[in-house]
């Protein structure tokens, strides 16, 4: 029993002197520096992105509009006054250039072939006059000034002549006919869009110098353009040729490829825009003018210390984001808070304008993390 009396005061020292030994702390970070050990940085599935060069770029998205191409679509009047006799073409046909459209009954065509004719036949006369003074005056049995007379008399007639022989070759062309008849026609392959006339109706042709209505659209849907307004803030971004995307919402889950072919040399004054068009090729005819959509364009991307948008935080005004910056005295990792500033356009990646250096490695997943814990 005296070695159980022995031990039990050696415990009880020893007790005492573990009691008094301070405990070991970690040290604290500095304020804007988190530290982590392997299992803490596993444990909030942090992930680190080198900053280094990068393309920096993002596609401007505008709204758009379907429309025509301009050189493909004939808005078609009539030249001449007169009733409508018969409607040759109805909206949806497929009509070949020079394909008749409507028949007009028209005075006007009468007029022009009378005009011709009586046209000629002052030509005729004036031209004999003119032969006729022309000998008097050689043989001394003329005057001068008869001549000249006769001489301008027949430059009227011919000029006369020209003018009433060109409207005529110009109905002609587009559809004059022996017994007042005048036929409209298209003037370009394409499909009838919109008809606006009918049988018995009264038109006032373009050439009597009065109201006229449009009478036909005549199109060709082949190829199509998207017309769209960007902002000014992203021109230098654009260029003719850039490849474009283009989302209509009556083809969900569609997308059509085109390129910029024009953009426009100035802004709109009202809405401080300028107008870009696409072309879209449109074999099957699925896109219809006035369709509303938007368009996607690849602007110019420019290679510059970039790091991924998610390694960046807003705080306040300004941007932040977190440094892997070596170890800590007790072997912890050192995450390091680094305001910054960037030139944010929309895109995956940030252009880095201050605070980065080439090879820093920032916190591109789990930075709002180390917010909390500073």
């Amino acid at each position: 029993m005296k070695p159980l009396r022995i031990a039990i005061p050696l415990l009880a020292l020893l007790a005492a002197a573990c009691k008094d030994r301070p405990v070991a702390v970690p040290p604290a970070p500095p304020a804007g520096e988190v530290w982590l050990n392997e299992k803490q940085v596993a444990d909030a599935r942090l992930a680190t992105d080198e900053v280094r060069v990068r393309p920096v770029g993002s596609p401007v998205v505008a709204p758009a509009r379907v429309t025509f191409n301009d050189l493909k679509v004939a808005h078609v009047f009539s030249p001449v006054s007169g009733r409508v006799m018969k409607v040759l073409a109805h909206p949806g046909d497929r009509v070949k250039k020079g394909a008749p459209l409507a028949t007009i009954h028209s005075p006007d065509v009468g007029q022009v072939v009378a005009d011709l004719a009586r046209a000629h036949a002052d030509l005729v006369l004036a031209d004999q006059e003119e032969r006729r003074q022309k000998e008097l005056f050689e043989a001394r049995a003329g005057s001068r000034r008869d001549l000249e007379t006769a001489v301008a008399a027949a430059a009227r007639a011919r000029a006369e002549f020209g003018r009433a022989d060109e409207k005529a070759q110009l109905l002609r062309s587009e559809g004059l006919d022996a017994n007042q008849e005048f036929q409209i026609r298209s003037p370009l392959d394409g499909d009838v869009i919109s008809r606006n006339i009918n049988p018995g109706m009264e038109l006032q042709g373009q050439y009597a110098g009065g109201q006229t209505s449009e009478l036909f659209t005549v199109g060709d849907p082949s190829a199509v353009w998207v017309l769209a307004d960007v902002f000014a803030i992203d021109l230098p971004r654009l260029a003719v040729g850039a490849p474009a995307r283009v989302s209509l919402p009556a083809f969900p889950g569609r997308t059509f490829d085109g390129k910029v072919d024009w953009i426009a040399g100035a802004l709109d004054p009202a809405a401080r825009t300028a107008r870009i068009r696409v072309v879209l090729p449109n074999p099957a005819g699925e896109l219809k003018p006035e369709m509303l959509g938007t368009v996607e364009v690849l602007g110019r991307a420019r290679a510059t210390l970039a790091v991924p948008r998610s390694a960046v935080l807003r705080l306040g005004e300004g941007r932040m984001v977190f440094v892997e910056d070596g170890k800590s005295p007790d072997g912890r990792t050192r995450f390091v808070r680094r305001n910054v500033e960037v030139d944010d356009d929309g895109g995956e990646v940030v252009a880095v304008l201050k605070g980065l250096a080439p090879g820093d490695k920032v916190v591109s997943s789990g930075a709002i993390l180390l917010v909390g814990m500073l």
